[in-house]
């Protein structure tokens, strides 16, 4: 029989155990006393067994207090399968590529860091570009071992990026972050180092690679992006107009939109669709048995909703009249192998393209972007694309 008084210590440890797991930036010694029926010196008693266990880990001397190796290893069978990365990786890669080459790097193997593996890579336009070889483990990429070393250094921690130069080739790696603080991957870029300076890299490339390896680590569950660190939260902007360049730039992302159309009795009609924005129109495809086709055609009114469910926030509105589109097949396969591309990462799967009722081109009459949320101060009226 278990002695009565374990048992309050056994639910508390367990109680702190549920917090530490359901917030991955952290806790304040003063917010687990809030949570925890608990005196200071035996939650103070109680984290530091916890840490000499590996089951919590501190940032600094009086940093927060988040999940250690131990405790995340208990969610392990929660995390995202590496697929889920790679397709991921895909799309993110191939929505706007880069002239320069994209690859993903995780440790070659449970608790080793030192040998790195590269499992995916996109490689760069350029005729002359660097590469790696994909299911090669790499025993010396600098870059990404300090993204992905058990603890950050302090440059690392203040910049949120590594760049390294060997011999003839320059690699800036960013860390992808399952909880949005502990990197589980690095995405990294690579380039011959004849063609850039560090400073021309970074200003060519690195606000593009951190907004991708952000948006990697949502995908994977990060509620937020801070890697290393946990105590930070970006701070969320007042609502402001996107550019004409900018509402180009967010299009050409893994994004669906959402539809509106109208059913034949008047009720409104709402559906998600792969779009394809050329800076003119949007191209959308409709799946066999799809009712909207016949509602778009019977009535050509709709509107496209196309955003973003993390930060900044970015969402873009168009309203305007759609047509179906009577091109060669040719030219509907084509449209259907582009977007497939874009949403799955890889060529259309065998037979996809018969499941293709019929496409769409929607002309503008507006198209309108924000991004952030809405704010006290007005914003000017955001700007109109063509």
């Amino acid at each position: 029989m278990m002695e009565p008084l374990l048992i309050p210590a056994a639910e508390r440890a367990l109680r702190l155990v549920e917090l530490l797991l359901s917030r991955p930036q952290g806790w304040t010694p003063q917010e687990l006393l809030t949570q925890l029926d608990l005196s200071r010196s035996s939650l103070y008693l109680l984290l530091r067994t916890l840490k000499t266990l590996g089951y919590v880990e501190q940032a600094g001397k009086r940093g927060r207090y988040s999940p250690g190796p131990r405790l995340k290893a208990w969610r392990a069978s929660d995390s995202p399968s590496p697929q889920d990365l790679l397709v991921a990786f895909y799309q993110e890669a191939t929505a706007q590529p880069l002239a320069e080459t994209l690859a993903l790097a995780l440790p070659a193997a449970a608790g080793n860091r030192d040998r790195l593996l590269i499992v995916a890579q996109v490689e760069g336009s350029s005729l002359v570009r660097s590469a790696f070889t994909t299911g090669q483990a790499y025993p010396d990429l600098p870059a990404a071992a300090r993204i992905l070393a058990a603890e950050a250094d302090d440059e690392l921690a203040a910049l949120g990026y590594a760049l390294t130069q060997q011999s003839d080739a320059f690699t800036l790696a960013l860390p992808v972050c399952r909880d949005g603080v502990h990197a589980d991957a690095a995405l990294l870029l690579t380039a011959p180092a004849f063609r850039w300076t560090a400073d021309r890299l970074k200003a060519d490339f690195l606000e593009d690679l951190r907004s991708m390896a952000a948006h990697l680590s949502y995908r994977l569950g990060a509620p937020f992006y801070a890697p290393y660190r946990p105590s930070e939260l970006p701070a969320m902007q007042g609502m402001l107009p996107l550019t004409g360049e900018e509402i180009a730039k967010f299009l050409h992302g893994p994004w669906a939109a959402s539809l509106a159309c109208v059913r034949p009795d008047g009720r409104p009609h709402v559906i998600p669709v792969w779009q394809e924005w050329d800076g003119e129109a949007f191209s959308v495809i409709a799946w066999r048995g799809s009712q909207w086709a016949d509602y778009v055609v019977q009535n050509p009114n709709v509107s496209l909703t196309v955003d973003e469910p993390w930060s900044p926030l970015r969402r873009v509105v168009v309203q305007g009249c759609a047509q179906a589109l009577s091109g060669q097949a040719g030219s509907l396969e084509a449209l259907i192998q582009r977007l497939a591309r874009r949403y799955l990462g890889q060529p259309a799967p065998a037979g996809l393209v018969s499941q293709v009722q019929r496409a769409f081109l929607i002309q503008p009459d507006a198209v309108r972007g924000w991004r952030g949320l809405p704010g006290n101060k007005p914003t000017p009226t955001p700007p109109r694309v063509p």
